[in-house]
C-alpha cells in the first residue's frame, strides 16, 4: 500500500469498533499497519471535519478514506473536496435529517463518555452535505439491505455511478466486513 487509510467511525462509535479493529489487524497482517489512521472523532461535525483535514494535510503519503455510518457522510465530503478515494459502509446520506431526532445527551458505545449533540451540530451537518457526486468513480458503496438504522436504498440512489456492493440481509454493523477487507485494501491502493 503506497498511502495511508483514514477510518472515520460513526455517531456514537470509536476507534475500538469491530470494523476499525478488523481493518487495523488486516492491514498489520499485510505489513502496512502503520498506514492506518483512526482518530476519536469529536461530536461536532465541524470539529470532526477539521481533525480529518488536519490528518490528511499532515500525511506524507496519499490518503484514502473509509467511512462508516456518519463517518461515511464525512468521508463523502472529504473525498469530493480533496479528490480522494472513499469506501462508504452503510453511510448516512442526509445526516442532518437522519440525526435530527438524536439531538440531546448520548454516550459513546466504547468509551462510555457522555456528550451533547445539539441543533448547532445539525446545522454543521447541513453545511457539509454533498447533494450530487462530482466524482462517483472515487467511491465504493458497501451496504446491507437489513440495515434497520439507515435505509440502504437512499445510499444506492445517492451513489449512483459509483462502484456498489449491495448485500442481502445483514444489519447496520455490516456483518460481512471481514469478507471484504482485502478488496477494500485493493480499492484504495
Amino acid at each position: 500500500m503506497n498511502g495511508s487509510l483514514l477510518y472515520l467511525h460513526g455517531f456514537t462509535s470509536a476507534p475500538q469498533s469491530k470494523k476499525a479493529q478488523a481493518l487495523r489487524a488486516r492491514m498489520a497482517e499485510r505489513g502496512f499497519g502503520d498506514a492506518f489512521i483512526c482518530p476519536q472523532l469529536p461530536p461536532s461535525p465541524r470539529a470532526a471535519i477539521a481533525l480529518a483535514e488536519d490528518l490528511i494535510a499532515a500525511s506524507a503519503k496519499p490518503v484514502s478514506l473509509v467511512g462508516s455510518s456518519l463517518g461515511g457522510y464525512y468521508a463523502t465530503w472529504l473525498a469530493e473536496r480533496h479528490g480522494l478515494k472513499a469506501i462508504l459502509v452503510n453511510p448516512a446520506v442526509v445526516a442532518h435529517l437522519q440525526l435530527a431526532d438524536y439531538v440531546g445527551r448520548h454516550a459513546n458505545l466504547y468509551t462510555g463518555e457522555a456528550f451533547d449533540f445539539t441543533a448547532a451540530h445539525i446545522d454543521e451537518l447541513r453545511a457539509i452535505e454533498v447533494p450530487t457526486l462530482a466524482h462517483p468513480e472515487n467511491f465504493w458503496l458497501l451496504v446491507e439491505t437489513g440495515d434497520a438504522t439507515l435505509d440502504y436504498r437512499q445510499a444506492v440512489a445517492k451513489y449512483r455511478g459509483a462502484r456498489q456492493t449491495v448485500l442481502q440481509g445483514g444489519d447496520h454493523s455490516f456483518t460481512r466486513w471481514p469478507d471484504v477487507l482485502d478488496a477494500v485494501l485493493e480499492f484504495v491502493e
